[in-house]
């Protein structure tokens, strides 16, 4: 693809807080144009946290960009803290969120666990929701989570899988996600610290159509795997706290049919195959599904960015 586009360039945000709920401090920031179109970003994980690059997928001069950080992970507080922390409460801090700021409406983005979140608020609040953009398409189904955590990805990725493997005795090994909950549940801190960046760095491992080191690494920062360790699991042993698997990639559909939506999808996909995007678009035919033939799963591969800031564009157009 000669014509990429590439993301904005970087900017910093105008404004940043702390939004009081519960137990927990949850960050955010709001970047861009403070007149411009109202936008949310959805990070992945569960647990992964915002970044400064996310900003970049919208163009400063037309979108009023909201970011934040997930209950217990990036700067939100306290770190790690699983108490209060489901789909459902997340859904809320969205939507109290988007009151607090003053908006009727805005634009959900989301990606992997961020276009979970995006359908799971959407179908909550669907009046709140101008349009979404959403990618790699994940929706916590036992399929899913047998693929990435389980047997299959580990046929694509045998010298990560072992590392994976690592810390769990081969005794427990017919089930991963279960036996990872074990010790993350323990007091064996050290323990859990070597499971926890075991767990993290397996997805940054494969995330990328090809091994990109400094993924991996970044993914294995004992802080960050920490958080993003434990919140994946909690929320995957926990099916994301929702009320039948297929929940929100049929029964929810009819309420959120017709928000404008594209979803964009890494035809090479390892962390969340492309079988889930193309099955939510046979259920959703007025969804916009474009998939990027020569991409893994992260936002920042070349075609799946080009697509993305293609769609913000686009919908930037709206009223």
């Amino acid at each position: 693809m000669s014509d990429n586009l590439k993301l904005f360039p970087a900017i910093e945000p105008f404004n940043t807080g702390y939004m009081e709920r519960g137990c927990h401090e949850i960050y955010y920031e709001q970047c861009g144009n403070p007149d411009g179109k109202p936008a949310v970003f959805l990070h992945g994980g569960p647990g992964g946290g915002g970044s400064t690059t996310v900003r970049r997928f919208f163009n400063p001069e037309k979108y009023h960009v909201v970011i934040f950080d997930q209950r217990g992970c990036g700067r939100s507080k306290p770190h790690g803290c699983l108490e209060q922390n489901t789909t459902w409460d997340l859904v809320e801090d969205i939507e109290t969120l988007k009151n607090k700021l003053g908006f009727k409406k805005w634009l959900v983005f989301g990606g992997s666990w961020g276009s979970t979140l995006s359908l799971a608020y959407s179908q909550t609040y669907p009046k709140s929701v101008s349009e979404m953009v959403l990618r790699g398409i994940f929706m916590l189904r036992k399929k899913e989570l047998d693929w990435f955590y389980q047997e299959g990805a580990s046929n694509i990725f045998p010298e990560a899988w072992e590392k994976f493997l690592e810390p769990i005795d081969i005794s427990q090994r017919d089930d991963l996600m279960s036996a990872y909950h074990e010790i993350f549940k323990s007091d064996n801190t050290e323990k859990k610290l070597t499971a926890a960046i075991a767990w993290s760095r397996w997805e940054g491992s494969t995330s990328s159509l090809s091994y990109n080191p400094d993924m991996a690494d970044s993914f294995s920062d004992p802080r960050f795997a920490l958080a993003f360790a434990l919140i994946e699991n909690h929320y995957f042993v926990n099916k994301g706290f929702l009320e039948h698997e297929n929940q929100l990639i049929e029964s929810g559909i009819d309420i959120i049919r017709n928000i404008p939506t594209t979803i964009v999808q890494g035809r090479y996909d390892i962390v969340c195959p492309m079988t889930t995007a193309w099955e939510l678009s046979k259920n959703w035919p007025e969804a916009n599904l474009i998939v990027s033939p020569s991409s893994g799963h992260t936002a920042f591969e070349k075609e799946i960015t080009h697509e993305l800031i293609k769609a913000t564009e686009e919908f930037a157009k709206n009223e």
